[in-house]
């Protein structure tokens, strides 16, 4: 008597479907992983770009020129004033001054891949804040990166 070999519809059937409940379960996860990841780019630039203008008050005893200007004016920043650092991939960053020049606002845009919907700043006193989280608005007093909580 012969036998046939190899599987019925049904039990492939069933393995496809196994598959694609894992890949349902997976994919997102992998996701958000990567997000992650992505996101770290922000929360370095933003501490050097702290350090920087620290440095350049010490210099200036100002941040800028005056209140709404751009940060950090003087030539000697110039290597770095343009807030476009050259191994930025995912984010944009911008800096504004206020009070006089007495005080600034650096902010880190998401601008690509899965860091899109993501705003951090940091201030001349060091607080950082979350805006935008997964392209939702907050305002916490921290950066997010894995939950909307600090």
């Amino acid at each position: 008597m012969l036998r046939n070999r190899g599987f019925t519809l049904i039990e492939v059937m069933i393995t496809v479907a196994i598959i694609g409940i894992l890949a349902s379960v997976a994919l997102p996860s992998y996701n958000d992983y990567v997000r992650r990841g992505q996101i770290q780019e922000a929360f370095t630039h933003l501490s050097d770009y702290r350090i920087k203008m620290e440095q350049y008050y010490q210099d200036n005893r100002n941040y800028g020129a005056s209140a709404g200007a751009v940060c950090a004016t003087d030539a000697t920043a110039s290597s770095w004033n343009g807030f476009a650092p050259a191994d930025a991939k995912y984010f944009t960053y911008s800096c504004a001054t206020s009070g006089s020049g007495q005080a600034y606002t650096i902010t880190a845009t998401g601008s690509s891949a899965r860091a899109v919907g993501h705003v951090y700043t940091v201030n001349q006193a060091g607080a950082k804040a979350t805006t935008l989280f997964k392209g939702d608005a907050v305002a916490t007093a921290c950066w997010l990166a894995k939950t909307s909580a600090c």
